[in-house]
């Protein structure tokens, strides 16, 4: 069959009207291959590139099944605070009030998610698994009537840090289910503790090789600097470039509140996300980059994980990773819904080596360039 819209995926015509409104007339290659699947009762386990809509493809199908009911019918549970806010939004603008929704997270008040729970009796729950348990545990939240899961970033759900929450949870839930898990990649060992998670042994497993985006969308550029000049040269080149907005990354949790304070001090407009900062802060900080307050956002790895933001032109890593799937989930951030955008890496010695053969594993061409003069430069070749 020759699918080329949303009406030939059988997608409600409510959902495809809401698609247009943002510019999405047709479905991406992973949307062509998992709305089917869902649709048909599969349990689904999904990978493909950053930015190649794959909310969207679990949404679609689960809430157009939903679509009358109330009470607990859809579960979906993801990583962090932001990608399960971000989740909720979707989910909302779907389905414009039809159904209620709940966003049980822990930076909110616990009280008010139990109130919520109990008077509005939602159908589509999103949470992240630590307080999803705890509610479960205290017996304010019921998943006797969870008719359809998600695990959105599965590989980052069964990671050593959050492997035990998110396997009782899904333990909790003691209905027949139909379960969807997906990422940007899967290791060997996340897919072997995700599979009993699904709920079946029968698991569809689909893919894309949609590398193009990383190779064809977004530039890719190093600049090298000592450990001890990073957070300056970031400053040149934010200076430099001009960035409308930028996503800054840091693999030391523990140094973003510091990165902040130091580009807020030479007068750039920055916040910062990841575990280690005051859970209100990170949120507004999300909030004012999305909006536009401010266009530099810094974040750890994990709390930008699978968040999808508009107009991000630039991603700047102040380190580079051993893990190409890091790499990838970085540089994802940029280049959505068919757009261009850069990814830049700055980089001691040791580092660069490491890039060099992040390049080779990747398929990809990094383009070394230095700061002189305000200006950003091609270095002379010997």
């Amino acid at each position: 069959m020759n699918i080329e819209t949303f009406n030939d995926l059988n997608v409600l015509p409510e959902f495809t009207e809401k698609l247009r409104r943002l510019h999405i007339t047709a479905p991406t290659t992973i949307q062509k291959l998992v709305i089917p699947r869902l649709n048909a009762g599969d349990t689904v386990l999904f990978h493909s590139a950053t930015g190649t809509g794959k909310t969207f493809a679990y949404l679609l199908p689960f809430l157009g099944k939903i679509m009358p009911r109330t009470g607990a019918a859809f579960l979906i549970i993801a990583p962090t605070l932001e990608l399960c806010s971000q989740i909720k939004r979707e989910a909302d603008f779907l389905l414009a009030d039809q159904i209620q929704t709940a966003l049980i997270i822990g930076s909110a008040s616990i009280s008010r998610q139990i109130e919520s729970i109990k008077k509005d009796k939602p159908a589509v729950i999103v949470g992240n698994p630590s307080r999803l348990l705890q509610l479960v545990k205290m017996g304010k939240l019921k998943l006797n009537n969870i008719r359809f899961l998600v695990l959105d970033e599965g590989d980052r759900l069964v990671s050593d840090e959050q492997y035990e929450q998110t396997a009782e949870l899904c333990s909790a839930i003691k209905t027949s289910r139909q379960t969807a898990s997906c990422s940007a990649t899967f290791s060997a060992k996340s897919r072997e503790r995700l599979m009993p998670l699904l709920g079946t042994e029968a698991v569809v497993t689909l893919e894309t090789n949609e590398q193009e985006i990383l190779r064809n969308h977004i530039q890719h550029l190093a600049f090298f600097a000592e450990d001890r000049r990073k957070i300056k040269t970031l400053c040149s080149l934010l200076a430099a470039l001009r960035i409308k907005k930028a996503l800054v990354f840091s693999s030391s949790a523990g140094q973003i509140g510091n990165i902040v304070a130091q580009l807020q001090y030479h007068g750039i407009a920055a916040g910062g996300i990841s575990g280690k900062l005051d859970k209100k802060l990170r949120k507004h900080s999300f909030d004012d980059f999305r909006c536009g307050r401010i266009n530099v956002l810094v974040s750890s790895d994990l709390a930008a994980r699978g968040l999808d933001i508009q107009d991000i032109s630039h991603i700047i890593a102040l380190d580079v990773p051993e893990n190409p799937e890091v790499y990838l989930h970085r540089a994802g951030r940029t280049a959505r819904a068919g757009a261009h955008g850069t990814m830049i890496s700055i980089g001691n010695a040791p580092q660069m080596y490491r890039l060099a053969a992040l390049e080779k594993h990747l398929g990809i061409v990094v383009y070394p360039r230095i700061l002189y003069r305000g200006q950003i430069i091609a270095p002379e070749q010997p």
